[in-house]
């Protein structure tokens, strides 16, 4: 399904959600043919460099630090507070720390990033330290990134703000039951749209949600909401300006009061108005709804007693509250579990649901370290509810593995392996990259070969074509690829395994990273010095990935070189270089074989050897387009796909037999349940 904006003078091409935009059902959409607005200045954040290595500090050491240089704190929920050496006419070597002061600004205690609500002053560890200790660094003062992200795009979202008008201000009285109808704001008053500020845009058909500066002085940015009829239903289609990882805001913000004590976030605009009209409580939403709550807006909620988050009506929404909670401290959140009786906070108010007491429904997001069955069971349920859900992200190019995997599911381990030679950083970077044009946040680690040749293959089958012919077209592609959820780890060659696990978990509570690809483990193994057995080394830092994909329930994809097989074998899952561990802990492995021909170039297939989460394995044929350096079938391709058989006459097409299934079976772990 494609969609285009439509003419007009309205510039901006509605981009497409990297989450599920489709209200009644629809998953998303495909990034790859979605035009994109004109080229900006803003460029892609990498992680640091192993010669500029990350600067890791702990709260212990921050406090440490502050007590030490007498500057009075305030211990918060996941920032502490202290005075403002920016709000000192004399500057930060005035040194004005007193206990009277007031507390405005926040250090991160899990990054050490800082941020003045009132000078909008903004920086790093390094850089605090240097503003205290009057260093070259100290007599800077930021307006903080939001100037920075607005650049040359603060004209565009001022004219737009000022051609769009109110709702109730349409001249026609028909126009306006039109996008009431569209955008369900049936129940939804014109004195709380006016409240939050909301406009209509004519000539885009959009509701317009403005962001605010903290003290509501100044206008940051806008979220543009369409609606369109799609017969079965409406499809929403967001654009944000400034582009939606180089700016965030909370919508709402302005109308926060110091005294308030609690706040229900939302993944939507529409559902804060909703919430806010039928409880009367302070609403805030989310500049990217379920893709991730960025630490920098962390200041923003630090006020706030208890927090309930309302994020959604299905299982994704759900796993993002989760993950949500452990950013803003569990003790003080609650979540509200979807179902029927607990639809998005618009369609409860559209059905005359009480809102009220879905909220004070609301379970407490820490849990205890021993459960009974009780508690649990209401998961159960929402698992046994949902089953497309629980399955995961299916991907959109590689219809034969959503038949074997069904999904690609947080907190598993992947071990990828295949003969050298085989296309394996290929193959992987396309299943990464489908994965994340549907919303993954992806975080990629290279270890043999370079980020920008990787970016340069990525770019190449995100396109399906090679640019080196249209150079004309660089900058259309190469903004659309920017907007992924893409980042890449700047290591390269071999590196301490705990360096890695240090930067990836830095990289999931900053950018919520759902999905890590090392690529490859043995160029991990150079710097370890637990033991001088090579297969020792490789087991720990397997467990370490295993233990990293449960903490933090976050994906890890793991490429392995196989070991020294005949040329004409095919791999197994014993193929694996080291002990059986690798297979034992993985919850997928994938084997990308490659069967030699005398003739011809060879034919390669993909075989899922195990799958913890209900057992289906098999094989499917892969045919590679070296224009596009995919393996994924084209359209051409799909229709040949059906008549291919392998040489023992499967069909690749068919569910594995009863047999296989047993098989399979048994290679579970019995000690973990299926479940994800």
């Amino acid at each position: 399904m494609q969609f285009f904006p439509q003419s007009g003078s309205f510039w901006p091409a509605l981009l497409t959600l990297r989450w599920p935009v489709m209200w009644l059902g629809y998953r998303g959409f495909p990034w790859g043919s979605i035009p994109g607005p004109p080229r900006r200045p803003y460029r892609k954040e990498v992680l640091p460099a192993p010669e500029a290595p990350l600067v890791l500090v702990t709260a212990a050491e921050i406090r440490q630090y502050l007590r030490a240089r007498g500057i009075p704190f305030q211990d918060g929920h996941s920032c502490l507070r202290t005075p403002s050496p920016f709000l000192s006419p004399a500057g930060p070597e005035a040194k004005n720390w007193t206990e009277g002061s007031p507390h405005s600004l926040f250090i991160d205690k899990t990054t050490g990033h800082f941020l003045c609500t009132g000078s909008m002053a903004e920086g790093n560890w390094e850089d605090f330290q240097a503003s205290v200790e009057g260093g070259a660094a100290g007599s800077w003062v930021s307006e903080g990134k939001g100037n920075e992200a607005l650049g040359n795009q603060s004209d565009d979202v001022l004219r737009i703000w000022e051609r769009a008008v109110p709702l109730a201000e349409l001249p026609e009285q028909e126009e306006i039951q039109m996008a009431r109808a569209m955008f369900n704001l049936a129940k939804v008053s014109d004195a709380t749209l006016k409240r939050f500020q909301v406009r209509y845009l004519r000539a885009a058909r959009s509701l317009v949600f403005p962001w605010f500066s903290p003290g509501g002085l100044s206008l940051r940015g806008l979220k543009l909401l369409k609606a369109e009829d799609k017969g079965d239903g409406v499809c929403y289609l967001e654009t944000t300006l400034p582009r939606p990882s180089a700016y965030h805001n909370l919508f709402g913000l302005p109308l926060i009061s110091r005294r308030d004590v609690e706040v229900v976030l939302t993944g939507r605009e529409l559902d804060s108005l909703a919430l806010h009209q039928a409880t009367g409580l302070p609403t805030l939403a989310l500049p990217r709804g379920l893709a991730c709550l960025p630490p920098t807006l962390l200041p923003y909620l630090e006020q706030f007693r208890r927090i309930v988050l309302w994020l959604g009506d299905d299982l994704r929404a759900w796993e993002a509250a989760k993950l949500f909670a452990r950013k803003l401290n569990p003790r003080r959140c609650s979540l509200v579990r979807p179902g029927d009786q607990h639809p998005h906070p618009l369609e409860a108010l559209t059905q005359g649901l009480n809102l009220q007491k879905i909220l004070k429904a609301a379970l407490p997001a820490g849990h205890k370290s021993i459960v009974s069955f009780r508690q649990l069971r209401e998961e159960v349920l929402g698992e046994l509810s949902n089953v497309e859900q629980v399955a995961g992200v299916r991907w959109g190019r590689y219809p034969d593995l959503n038949r074997l995997l069904k999904g690609h599911r947080k907190g598993e381990l992947t071990v990828f392996t295949g003969p050298t030679g085989s296309g394996k950083t290929t193959f992987i970077s396309e299943y990464a990259l489908d994965l994340c044009t549907q919303g993954v946040n992806t975080l990629w680690g290279s270890f043999e070969i370079s980020n920008v040749r990787l970016a340069r293959i990525m770019l190449t089958q995100f396109v399906r074509g090679r640019l080196e012919e249209k150079l004309e077209e660089y900058d259309k592609w190469a903004d659309r690829f920017e907007d992924l959820a893409l980042y890449f780890m700047t290591f390269h060659g071999q590196q301490n395994i705990r360096t890695v696990i240090d930067t990836m978990q830095h990289a999931v509570y900053v950018y919520d990273i759902c999905h890590v690809i090392i690529d490859n483990l043995q160029f991990m193994m150079g710097q370890e010095q637990l033991s001088s057995d090579r297969i020792a080394v490789q087991d720990y830092i397997i467990g370490a990935f295993r233990k990293f994909a449960t903490d933090n329930s976050c994906h890890v994809t793991l490429v392995i070189h196989p070991r020294k097989e005949d040329g004409d074998k095919e791999l197994q899952t014993a193929s694996i270089f080291g002990s059986a561990k690798a297979s034992q802990e993985a919850d997928n492995v994938l084997i990308l074989q490659d069967k030699k021909l005398a003739t011809g170039p060879g034919k390669r297939y993909l075989q899922v050897a195990k799958n913890r989460f209900d057992g289906d394995v098999g094989v499917f044929p892969l045919e590679f387009n070296k224009s596009s350096l995919t393996f994924s079938p084209s359209a051409k391709g799909k229709a040949r796909l059906k008549k291919v058989k392998d040489e023992n006459g499967l069909d690749p097409k068919k569910p594995p037999s009863s047999k296989g299934r047993e098989a399979s079976g048994r290679q579970k772990d019995k000690a973990q349940s299926p479940l994800p």
